[in-house]
């Protein structure tokens, strides 16, 4: 699970509120018709929705989808933007889009990342019920931040034109669009956006999307920022392996009625990548507080294998390239921090910010 680099109070705080915010909404549906509606949206939502017929077709089900999908997407694409936030240290977006936004969730992400700010946030959905639900949610339990948000139906595709903004996010939704429209959402985000967020599940259909993805962003002049630590073609085969995270999430009531779980946690399997027009920071410049920035790092790719005195990690390379590296016990400290390294972290980790224990 991807650790992120700092602030988390905030995110926690944020992430908190929208929960209870869920749980609010969720008050009064009984919780079968909950359930069925759940049920029914997992079976088709991923991947078939033409853009002209969305699948929440209600309030019930926007509602039921909320409860369940929110807090997934939430952790998510808080886990990429925090990766983000931590290569490019000092960097808030003075304004945010959201693509495919539906209820909101990326936009609560971008609050626990920069909160306090004020950026003007948009999200674009094609659902008005989706939207509607947003926009109650923000208002009735958001921060400040979010309750200025406009929330406005667009058609997700061919034809979609953006103001210039610093922060474009598209989370969940390259899987719904069809080749021709997913090429012009990215084009049209590269165009408009200092800074590109997509996030996926972490599928190995949805690897290939972002690879795709990956590859018209650096075409058009952007930089990636996380998680690669280089801006050269991905060095895994498609086909053997593919490159994704995992975020912890809480599971509601509502997880534990339709998975039949006992666990009162799930790992949401995601894949992402940022990418952005911002210069790649210097050394040791200033940020404002923030851990001192540095060159690329590697970063771990799978899960750190701890095996008796050792500590294998799987890397991605500033070089473009994966390797192995093996930290035993004769590396003193390099070692015991090995052992607290987890997927998604980089790799030596970064140096504490001043005054942290």
């Amino acid at each position: 699970m991807y650790a992120s680099p700092s602030r988390p109070a905030e995110a926690a705080s944020v992430g908190d509120g929208l929960r209870a915010g869920l749980a609010q909404l969720l008050d009064g549906l009984p919780p079968r018709q909950a359930a069925r509606a759940v049920e029914r949206l997992i079976a088709t939502y991923r991947g078939r929705t033409p853009t002209d017929a969305p699948v929440l077709r209600d309030r019930s089900d926007v509602t039921a989808y909320a409860a369940y999908r929110m807090p997934a997407t939430f952790e998510a694409v808080n886990s990429a933007l925090a990766a983000f936030r931590a290569s490019v240290p000092g960097w808030e977006p003075e304004s945010h889009t959201d693509i495919g936004g539906g209820t909101g969730a990326a936009v609560w992400a971008a609050e626990a990342n920069w909160p306090g700010g004020n950026r003007r946030t948009t999200v674009l959905d094609w659902a008005e019920p989706a939207l509607a639900l947003g926009r109650e949610l923000a208002v009735s339990a958001g921060p400040a931040g979010l309750r200025a948000a406009e929330w406005r139906r667009a058609v997700i595709g061919d034809g979609l034109r953006l103001p210039e903004t610093g922060l474009v996010t598209v989370s969940y939704v390259l899987g719904e669009l069809t080749g021709a429209d997913r090429a012009a959402v990215i084009g049209e985000a590269a165009r408009a956006a200092r800074t590109v967020v997509l996030v996926e599940p972490g599928t190995p259909e949805g690897y290939l999307r972002l690879r795709e993805a990956r590859e018209r962003l650096t075409a058009a002049g952007l930089r990636i920022a996380a998680p690669c630590p280089h801006s050269a073609a991905c060095p895994m085969e498609p086909g053997r392996d593919w490159c994704h995270f995992a975020a912890r999430v809480g599971r509601s009531a509502l997880h534990r009625r339709i998975k039949g779980g006992s666990l009162p946690y799930e790992d949401e399997k995601f894949a992402y990548v940022a990418a952005t027009r911002l210069p790649a920071p210097a050394p040791d410049a200033d940020t404002d507080g923030e851990a001192p920035a540095g060159p690329a790092v590697p970063r771990v790719v799978r899960h750190p294998q701890i095996r008796k005195g050792q500590v294998l990690l799987d890397l991605c390379t500033p070089e473009g390239t994966l390797r192995r590296q093996t930290v035993t016990k004769r590396h003193g400290a390099d070692y015991r921090r090995a052992r607290d390294t987890v997927w998604g972290d980089t790799w030596p980790p970064p140096p504490a910010a001043p005054g942290a224990d």
